[in-house]
């Protein structure tokens, strides 16, 4: 039987993490890409964000809304005015509603719907009887229904008007409406005997059904609508102009304005999509004719599914994955910008051309979760790659290269790659017979390597140079890689300058501490080959361990050279090509054409002559060429002329004399 799988351990997880390191960029955007599709689908379809949505369309459908339709309600307001003209405060005796419905009939209404509730019978039947008589086929009363959720149960209860009130043929009219979670009505109340449908067919009109949870499309803030008051349609020949409710459908319900602000709340008012922008409230007959006008004129705003949704996001999430394919930089934020905007944009344009809401919080999410997840990847794998930079290359380049190379690594191109580098090889003159001398103290054969190594290798990351390897009491390093350096030539040059005056300063505080220690001083010597040529650099090894480092023919001639220089009584060797590029800088002075161990070319081979005069210089080219033909002798003279002009070459000088004596 199998066990429970034991927890990764740290070795595994971190393989994990270096396995999916090695996917392909472009893999691991789509699997970002599909991870950010599939959960902003899965969160669009929760209630919260359901809410979220519908703030959105707040916000849009208030821009550019249509125009109130000329022929819609008027809304005759219980208000205070009328309160007070009629003394007496709500509700008021049936009997002037009666009044008011002749008073309507008379100027010509076409329809009068009453969004209050007859439901129970006044204290005098006289009211009563007043307003069942003054009912009829033009009249639409107010009914609600309501479920009361219990622990127990779920009860429907459906309130109309007494019978007496609908008995000459007056309908009634469910004035319920569903608010959202916020409280804030948007959408379009679905039944088939809703108060405004009821009124719009009282009417003539021929409303339309509207789907399930469509939205209402509003046409401004409160008394929006035209509204005239209680009292004044009680008698609108004496206040309000001749024909204002003819052939007009007229609204009655109470529109007070002692709490017209969504924050002290108010009686019968509701908040909009568009108190986000009046922050106030909306009378529930006012409500009702925006209704009716959504509903006859066809205004309202179908809200699109899931079905609609989700390809958005997805094409979103995709349309992200391609903005960011190659890269991620400070452009993706216009890429994002922009994309935001034509999300926005075309979220806008369903809505008023094609009365389609498709809100636009899904897909830009799923655009910002894939742009912002793979800038943030792209910005992780890039800090990695500078750590790797950094701690690879640290030891071997100067801080403000490697510091170069972790901003633009694009400028290292690992696996190899051709390029002219200058290179360089230092070696220890006589490191052997020192190492024998301290064999009894190797801690301090250590140290004395140690403090030669350090200052050498300073002289080249003071030049920018790249060490490339410390074998024994060798010193290898070149220049032109990994960074660009046009003058690699004339830095190695100097560096080697540098490495032969930094031995004669270690030399010097060599020679005072033996003298304080009273033992004889041990003085160092070193030699130094410097070629330039085409190579090969990059990481060189195996896959589980690497060196950043140049081979070709240039780097062992460079090395060869560095041997030959003992045998020419001079500290630094140049090839032909290095002699070349550092020849405006310094004196270059060349010595002999050779045969190195392991080539068959001849190589002429150059040294720094320091202090040189260009006359030196000059004498000294002279010498050279009859050198070569043969025309100089042992006791000629030019010997002890260029000892003194060119003191740096005394050694080479005394070399080629002994070799003519011994031939």
């Amino acid at each position: 039987m199998n066990g429970p799988h034991p927890p990764l351990s740290r070795q595994s997880l971190a393989a994990v993490v270096r396995r999916i390191r090695s996917f392909p960029r472009r893999v691991k955007l789509a699997a970002l890409t599909a991870v950010v599709a599939v959960f902003v689908s899965l969160v669009s379809l929760t209630g919260s964000w359901s809410l979220a949505d519908l703030r959105a369309y707040d916000y849009l459908s208030i821009v550019g809304r249509p125009e109130l339709p000329e022929d819609g309600p008027i809304i005759v307001a219980i208000d205070e005015p009328s309160m007070a003209e009629i003394g007496s405060q709500w509700p008021w005796p049936r009997a002037l509603h009666a009044r008011l419905i002749e008073a309507l009939r008379t100027a010509g209404a076409r329809a009068i719907g009453f969004d209050v509730i007859f439901a129970e019978p006044a204290g005098d039947p006289m009211n009563d009887a007043a307003l069942a008589a003054a009912s009829g086929p033009d009249i639409v009363l107010a009914g609600d229904q309501t479920v009361i959720e219990t622990p127990q149960a779920q009860q429907f209860v459906r309130t109309e008007p007494l019978p007496a009130f609908t008995a000459k043929g007056a309908a009634v009219g469910i004035a319920s409406v569903d608010l959202s979670e916020d409280g804030t009505l948007r959408q379009v109340p679905s039944l088939a005997d809703g108060f405004a449908v009821t009124l719009a067919r009282i009417a003539g009109a021929n409303p339309a059904t509207p789907p399930r949870n469509s939205l209402l499309q509003t046409f401004g803030p409160a008394r929006t609508y035209p509204t005239v008051s209680y009292y004044q349609a009680l008698d609108p020949e004496n206040f309000l102009p001749d024909g204002t409710f003819r052939d007009r459908v007229v609204i009655v319900g109470l529109s007070l304005q002692n709490a017209p602000s969504i924050d002290a709340g108010g009686v019968d008012a509701f908040a909009t999509s568009d108190t986000v922008y009046s922050r106030g409230l909306v009378a529930g007959a006012e409500i009702q004719a925006t209704i009716y006008d959504n509903v006859v004129h066809g205004l309202f705003i179908r809200r699109a599914g899931p079905a609609a949704v989700i390809p958005a996001i997805i094409l979103a999430a995709f349309a992200a994955a391609f903005a960011v394919l190659r890269s991620t930089s400070w452009r993706t934020l216009g890429y994002g910008a922009l994309a935001l905007a034509l999300i926005l944009l075309a979220s806008y344009g369903l809505l008023r051309l094609g009365l389609l809401f498709v809100s636009p919080l899904g897909p830009a999410l799923a655009f910002l979760g894939v742009a912002v997840g793979q800038a943030g990847l792209d910005y992780a794998e890039e800090r990695r790659q500078r750590r790797e930079i950094t701690r690879a290359f640290s030891q071997y380049l100067s801080p403000a290269l490697v510091e170069r190379l972790a901003q633009d690594p694009s400028q290292l191109k690992l696996g190899g790659e051709r390029r002219t580098l200058t290179i360089l090889f230092c070696d220890i003159r006589g490191f052997t017979t020192i190492a024998e001398d301290m064999k009894d103290d190797p801690e301090g054969l250590t140290t004395l390597v140690n403090r030669l190594l350090t200052p050498l290798s300073e002289a080249v990351l003071n030049e920018g140079g790249t060490i490339d390897k410390y074998i024994g009491d060798c010193l290898m390093a070149f220049w032109n890689a990994p960074l660009d350096d046009p003058d690699h030539a004339i830095h190695a040059v100097r560096a080697a300058r540098a490495m032969l005056t930094e031995l004669v300063r270690l030399n010097k505080e060599l020679a005072a501490e033996a003298k304080a220690a009273g033992r004889p001083p041990k003085s160092l010597r070193i030699g130094i080959g410097i070629n330039t040529g085409e190579c090969i650099v990059g990481n060189m090894g195996s896959a589980r361990r690497f060196d950043y480092s140049a081979l070709g023919d240039a780097v062992n001639l460079a090395s060869r050279l560095e041997g030959a220089s003992k045998d020419y009584g001079v500290p630094l060797l140049l090839g032909e090509r290095t002699a070349a590029l550092a020849a405006a800088k310094f004196p270059i002075a060349e010595l002999d054409r050779i045969t190195v161990k392991g080539r068959s070319t001849v190589s002429p081979v150059f040294t720094v002559a320091e202090g040189a005069s260009e006359a030196a210089l000059a004498r000294h080219r002279a010498y050279i060429e009859a050198k070569y033909h043969g025309a100089i002798t042992v006791d000629d003279g030019l010997f002890d002329e260029l000892k003194k002009e060119l003191p740096a070459l005394e050694h080479y000088y005394e070399r080629d004399r002994e070799r003519l004596t011994a031939d």
